[in-house]
């Protein structure tokens, strides 16, 4: 990208058409990008029909330029969308094939650039450049449409988002090789028969027919709560080899488990039938976890045999109603929920509750007698 001396300024670019309008996708460096794109619609004063974006959220913002700023090898941003109110001049190199769509793409200095989406990375931008100034080098490309106005710049807003669906928290957390915990889950995973067998990857949810009993999503928010770290949390291979041996630990004393991942027992049919088929089970032993761990490995076993003794039958109304089930009978996997199926589960194995969940219980008892 460089200024012309007829005060425009040159971008190396692609012509394409949608919709029987020609747009344009240029190349620009990002500090250029910062200084061209300006945020108006932060202007609160302006009423929402007369812009063409959401109200900017500004705590998201941080978390982005981090994302760069942390990342400066592997960082990867998709194109700004634009819409720019002049006529603009595309100079292709040729006159035939494909070097007809390839060239310079001229603007007029003075233009407007009407951010239809990626208001908080080009805001994050300008956030990285004043940590890091030598991101001023790196490049972002530009989807650029022609003199949209308002009311079409406001209609392609609406369109870009309107098929927009984010990745489910299991595929996140696949394809995440940055999060040290999303590594340890996979890893645990792989290294547990149970869950190797039995773990849906992909999918929050699992349908009827799925030979799945539980999600990376759930057992990701387990190892957290087992290992007492936040997502993103640094991990070590004291870590992994805990969490591997508290898994392994308590599968041995879940036969229903391990009936279904040898296919003598239909997941859906646990699902159907029983407490422990459901991600709240699972979310309850990483919160038990922590009192187990801190005993001596050979006591682990013995302590999670009380497991053995539990009726996990939805239909044992006298426990998980409450706890882990609405009175409707349908699961939930409420923050206090999973106290109190944790908290259940610890007196069955002989743990000790916390001061924090002697409370939940003592409300829990103290509600349910009220009833």
């Amino acid at each position: 990208m460089e200024a012309d001396d007829d005060y425009q300024l040159s971008f190396p670019a692609i012509r394409g058409v949608q919709a029987g309008r020609e747009y344009y996708v240029a190349m620009c460096p990002i500090n250029v990008a910062v200084d061209i794109i300006k945020l108006s619609e932060e202007d609160e004063s302006l009423p929402i029909e007369l812009k063409a974006q959401r109200a900017l959220n500004k705590t998201r913002i941080p978390a982005i330029a981090d994302y760069i700023i942390d990342n400066p090898d592997t960082y990867a941003f998709s194109s700004l969308t634009v819409s720019i109110d002049s006529n603009v001049n595309f100079k292709a190199f040729g006159s035939v094939g494909i070097q007809k769509k390839l060239g310079v793409l001229k603007v007029p200095y003075g233009v407007t650039y009407l951010i239809n989406d990626g208001q908080h990375r080009r805001a994050a931008i300008e956030l990285a450049l004043k940590e890091k100034p030598e991101l001023r080098h790196e490049t972002i490309s530009l989807v650029l449409y022609v003199d949209r106005g308002l009311k079409r710049s406001q209609q392609l807003f609406a369109d870009l988002n309107r098929y927009v669906v984010r990745p489910t928290p299991s595929i996140s957390i696949l394809f995440d090789h940055r999060d040290p915990m999303a590594r340890l889950t996979l890893s645990v995973v792989d290294k547990v028969p149970c869950f190797k067998e039995l773990t849906e990857k992909a999918k929050t949810t699992i349908s009827n027919r799925s030979r799945k009993l539980f999600t990376l999503s759930v057992l990701y928010q387990a190892n957290c709560d087992l290992l007492k770290k936040k997502k993103g949390s640094q991990t070590t291979d004291e870590d992994l080899d805990l969490a591997t041996h508290f898994w392994k630990a308590v599968c041995t004393n879940m036969n229903d488990w391990e009936l279904a991942r040898k296919r003598h027992i239909a997941p859906s049919e646990l699902r159907s039938d029983t407490i422990h088929a459901h991600g709240i089970i699972l979310r309850a032993l990483g919160r038990l976890g922590p009192s187990l761990v801190s005993l001596p490995k050979d006591r682990w076993e013995e302590t999670l045999e009380g497991l053995n003794k539990i009726n996990w039958d939805r239909s044992n109304l006298s426990i998980w109603s409450g706890r882990a089930m609405t009175s409707t009978g349908r699961i939930s996997k409420s923050h206090t929920n999973i106290i109190l199926t944790s908290n259940y589960l610890k007196t069955m194995v002989g743990l000790s509750l916390t001061p924090e969940e002697e409370k939940i219980e003592a409300d829990f008892t103290k509600n349910a007698k009220h009833a």
